[in-house]
């Protein structure tokens, strides 16, 4: 009886697990506890050329972390700190 090795999961070195550099958090960093949504110069940080919010892998952040990012990116563009979109069009 023949074994299918497709069948298995991943085969051989193909899903084979890169270590990742350790991200270190840039609001840690500076020592910031809080995250205002007044402080633009800091969100804008965390925003894609389109107006994306990165996400926590690429930044780094902690969950709590994240969590008042987001919050305070939401908070900002309702009270039309930060766009929603970008202006820049293809």
């Amino acid at each position: 009886m023949q074994r299918n090795s497709r069948s298995r999961g991943r085969g051989g070195r193909r899903g084979a697990m890169k270590p990742r550099k350790k991200r270190i958090s840039r609001l840690s960093e500076n020592g910031i506890f809080f995250v205002d949504f007044r402080d633009t110069k800091l969100l804008v940080r965390y925003l894609t050329e389109q107006g994306k919010i990165v996400p926590r892998r690429t930044s780094g952040n902690t969950v709590q972390q994240q969590r008042q990012l987001s919050m305070a990116i939401k908070r900002a563009r309702h009270l039309a700190l930060l766009p929603f979109v970008s202006d820049i069009q293809r």
